[in-house]
């Protein structure tokens, strides 16, 4: 399984009502520090957010896929929304 597709499954478990996720790996090609992992630019919105703070958002999102830190993924920025965060939500 592709690596952008074994982080959208595990992410499922969040129930995301919107979930994109960028490769950004080709920008970051040969950086400082990078060990061969991927980089990701993660946006998702799921109820799951709701009433929880960005920490702890990004601490759900962190636990689905903290196995594949740091080897397969080097760096993942996340935008995570709960559905009533007054954000616009569509896709890019």
């Amino acid at each position: 399984m592709e690596l952008s597709e074994e982080i959208k499954t595990r992410l499922s478990s969040l129930e995301p009502i919107l979930l994109e996720l960028s490769d950004q790996s080709a920008q970051h090609a040969g950086h400082a520090g990078n060990t061969g992992g991927g980089h990701f630019q993660l946006k998702i919105v799921s109820s799951c957010f709701l009433n929880q703070s960005q920490i702890s958002r990004h601490r759900l999102v962190y636990q689905a896929i903290s196995d594949l830190m740091p080897h397969k993924i080097h760096a993942i920025s996340i935008l995570a929304i709960a559905p009533n965060d007054p954000i616009t939500i569509t896709s890019n």
